[in-house]
């Protein structure tokens, strides 16, 4: 297809890399975000060697490292606090970092520049209030008033897509893992030079950020699903980490700012059938929302806008162009949504515990290969 009309509904990682890659391809693309402000929390993402890839291709490289710090290696520790192995990732782009840790106000930054800069006509606050697939053309009816007929429409609206229940009501829901996720800033030691996981049933991570900051996230179990409020969410994190390694103890200490918590339950699901509708289709969380344990979230969802805007270009008809998008992504994606819950299961002692070291090299191999 060829200088197709496609609506993208979603102004996240996923939407914006897909907006992007389908202007590079030549069509005409319109961002639609139910946010006004166009905000994302304040902490940081680690970003690994397929997405540094993934941004090589995309042209936004030298950007998007300008903005966050490299590294190389991935240090393990025992839930004693001693480390046991430091892993080298491999490098995919030449004289290029393997990973990158990045604040994600930072990365969206980036990724809402470029998607401007290409020409995307970005539209916050906006919704699609129906879509109707008419066989030539997908008529879409907008929250302000507004309609528009698109030759293709692509929902990249997370783990709750409204796209994926107007067009599949009855397809795989989230489910919550028993397990939610802590996050923080702090100021980075100058030694803090890869990413530290310790293991454990409760298990952390400190990712640099920038030159100045990392973040520490904590995964711990929360069977009952409770809500936090944010009036003393410093001090509950804090208290997730009274039986921490002492080095993180310490570090806890400096949890002091209930604003600075960002605090999400984690949860699963993957869609096992089509990722489309007629001339609707699906990216990212919204087909196949994976817990952070190997921390592919967000890379599963660039490589999914590389590879979508790839077929639609190569294909004749959308049908095709979908079919044969699902077809790349569907075996990487499902291993990164299974062998992440694995993780999880195992620290929650709802299955056998799954060596993180192992699992890490294990993924790099997988993720290593092309999309």
């Amino acid at each position: 297809m060829r200088n197709a009309n496609v609506l993208v509904i979603g102004g996240g990682v996923g939407g914006l890399t897909a907006a992007i890659a389908l202007r590079r391809a030549g069509h005409t693309v319109t961002v639609i975000e139910k946010d006004p402000d166009w905000s994302v929390y304040g902490v940081g993402i680690i970003q690994q060697s397929n997405v540094i890839r993934a941004m090589a291709e995309l042209e936004l490289l030298d950007d998007y490292l300008a903005a966050g710090v490299p590294f190389d290696n991935i240090a393990i520790h025992t839930p004693d606090g001693t480390k046991v192995a430091e892993i080298p990732a491999p490098r995919l782009t030449e004289n290029y970092p393997a990973n990158v840790g990045i604040g994600r106000p930072a990365l969206h930054k980036v990724l809402g520049d470029r998607t401007i800069a290409s020409g995307a006509d970005v539209r916050l606050g906006v919704t699609a209030q129906s879509l109707e697939d008419r066989g030539d053309a997908v008529h879409v009816v907008f929250s302000d008033g507004e309609s528009g007929d698109f030759d293709l429409v692509v929902g990249a609206d997370g783990v709750y897509s409204d796209t994926r229940q107007k067009i599949m009501p009855d397809a795989e829901k989230p489910e919550f893992t028993g397990q939610s996720v802590w996050r923080y800033n702090f100021t980075r030691p100058d030694d803090l030079n890869a990413l530290h996981v310790y293991n454990g049933p409760t298990g952390i991570g400190l990712v640099p950020i920038s030159e100045k900051l990392m973040y520490m996230y904590v995964t711990t179990p929360e069977p009952d699903n409770p809500h936090y409020p944010r009036e003393g969410c410093a001090e509950a994190m804090r208290k997730k980490l009274a039986k921490a390694p002492p080095q993180i103890q310490e570090l806890a200490q400096e949890i002091t700012d209930d604003h600075g918590v960002v605090y999400r339950p984690l949860e699963q699901m993957m869609l096992y059938g089509d990722w489309h509708r007629g001339r609707v289709v699906l990216l990212g969380d919204a087909v196949h929302a994976t817990t952070p344990h190997l921390g592919q979230g967000a890379g599963m969802a660039i490589e999914d806008s590389l590879v979508l805007a790839d077929e639609i270009t190569k294909h004749d008809t959308p049908q095709e162009a979908f079919k044969a998008y699902r077809d790349r992504r569907f075996d990487r994606c499902k291993y990164i949504v299974e062998k992440s819950l694995a993780i999880c299961h195992g620290q929650l002692g709802k299955g056998p515990p799954v060596d993180n070291a192992a699992a890490t090299h294990e993924m790099f191999g997988i993720v290593s290969q092309p999309i």
